[in-house]
């Protein structure tokens, strides 16, 4: 029953078209014969849960393990005939039955349904897949802090709708990302540490080991009502695959699926922003930024391509739409449903694989990153002051006036661009030109010599709390997973 490329995790898809992903953990955890082994390990553990409970010999379950090794098995296959039934359990069940005693093999799959193994199956690739997104993760935090500290008080243009604002620093700018991808490391740690086994039978009310028990002469419902027999099995079960012990059957409550897609699309797009900003940072004409190991171009030797940003960027606009799918899935009808479960399959598979791969890409993209803080300082002086205009408001405003200090504002503005002049210059020239005097009697230009509107239009004098806002983000410290098992 060996496959003849069974040592790629997915023959099929080679991982061609999808760059982000491709050689990372989470498409090796994630691949078809990933999934197949999730399968038999979720079949396996079933036997000796029910072994540890009675209702299976031991000598079945040891005989279940040995026999349940993915490259026993032929996932094409089982692709195949999945269609019959709609789903690769079916015909998993038959080989893994085939491959045993017959004593073992009347145990396999004993009391479960198609989708308690497939749901477990799932829960099984997504720990497994969110461990190393979770150090990826926790290494870009670490690198961002670096940056942060080395950074706070490298003055930087503020940006909004594309256009210079006031002055930043970096510092603040990479403790902003910092902040979203300790955020995404909270949410994927919480979801990993309960990430639920499924075990339910035919309609959820374990009725069939009920019977199984009833077989062998154990009691079913004994007191206290915890002792009862299909709610130590689902303990058991939950035990032998290492997930958590759920409240209920979760056929069609889907709070696990929907919570561990909306955990990934946030990640993605908490990456996506600083893959967002680092894009635009390392543009040519500004290049405050740039990948420490950029790609080429097929075409243009001289280029440098931001390629570990636009993997990330292109994860950030897929994985959303995806993870609205697993949500979608929830409004599922009866007991069991037909299409709501089978659609989350293939997308929760590409959200693990494109949002593991994101993370993996955003470690390497800060640990590479170069930051070019004379080319930041350069970018401050490119409007003469104009960046810093909202502090001379506020220093003209109770002086003149808010009305009387915006109309002089405005113009001195224009006349500095207008005529290639810092704006303390034309702002000078304007009050020269002026009689206006204040209510005591002084000239305004008096109360502004040149060296205080040079002063007030110097642009790193302006950061207000940057520095401070990015001390007390970085006292913040990460969340690791093993905190959370």
């Amino acid at each position: 029953m060996t496959s003849p490329n069974s040592d790629s995790p997915n023959s099929d898809d080679v991982g061609l078209l999808a760059p982000v992903s491709a050689g990372s953990e989470a498409e090796s955890a994630t691949g078809d014969r990933a999934f197949l082994q999730a399968m038999l390990d979720a079949e396996a553990a079933l036997v000796r849960a029910q072994a540890a409970v009675g209702l299976a010999p031991a000598s079945a379950a040891r005989a279940v393990t040995e026999a349940a090794r993915a490259e026993r098995f032929d996932p094409r296959s089982l692709a195949l005939r999945a269609r019959a039934g709609g789903n690769p359990v079916i015909p998993l069940v038959a080989d893994l039955a085939a491959a045993l005693p017959e004593a073992a093999a009347a145990r396999v799959h004993q009391g479960a349904t198609s989708q308690d193994i497939m749901d477990s199956a799932m829960m099984l690739i997504a720990s497994r897949t969110l461990a190393p997104l979770l150090d990826d993760l926790a290494a870009t935090a670490d690198t961002l802090a670096a940056l942060a500290a080395e950074h706070r008080a490298t003055p930087m243009p503020g940006r909004t709708l594309t256009q210079h604002a006031v002055p930043t620093t970096f510092g603040l700018k990479a403790a902003g990302w910092r902040a979203l991808v300790l955020d995404a490391h909270a949410r994927i740690a919480t979801v990993r540490a309960s990430l639920p086994a499924q075990l339910g039978g035919a309609a959820g009310t374990l009725a069939a080991f009920h019977a199984y028990a009833e077989a062998t002469g154990q009691p079913v419902q004994p007191q206290p009502q915890s002792e009862d027999i299909g709610l130590r099995l689902v303990a058991a079960y939950a035990a032998e695959l290492g997930l958590a012990e759920p409240q209920l059957p979760w056929h069609v409550l889907r709070t696990p699926v929907a919570d561990l897609g909306a955990a990934l699309a946030f990640t993605a797009g908490a990456l996506g922003k600083l893959a967002a900003d680092v894009l635009v940072l390392s543009r040519t004409e500004i290049a405050e930024l740039a990948e420490g190991t950029g790609g080429g171009s097929s075409a243009m030797p001289h280029k440098s391509n931001p390629v570990r940003a636009t993997l990330i960027a292109a994860a950030a606009r897929q994985v959303p739409a995806l993870a609205a799918i697993l949500l979608g899935s929830m409004a599922a009808e009866d007991e069991r449903p037909a299409g709501a479960w089978h659609a989350e399959w293939q997308p929760l598979r590409d959200t693990l694989r494109l949002t593991g791969g994101a993370a993996r890409d955003a470690a390497e993209l800060v640990a590479g990153l170069k930051v070019n803080s004379h080319l930041m300082w350069s970018h401050l002086t490119l409007t003469d002051g104009l960046l810093v205009s909202e502090r001379l408001s506020t220093v003209l405003a109770p002086l003149l006036g808010r009305d009387r200090a915006r109309t002089l504002l405005v113009g001195a503005s224009r006349r500095a661009a207008e005529l290639g002049i810092p704006l303390d210059e034309a702002l000078r020239e304007l009050l020269d030109e002026s009689d206006e005097l204040l209510p005591d009697g002084q000239s305004p230009k008096d109360l502004l010599p040149p060296a205080r509107l040079r002063e007030l239009t110097d642009p790193t004098a302006y950061l207000g709390s940057a520095v401070a806002l990015t001390d007390r983000a970085l006292r913040r410290t990460a969340v690791h997973k093993d905190d959370l098992r």
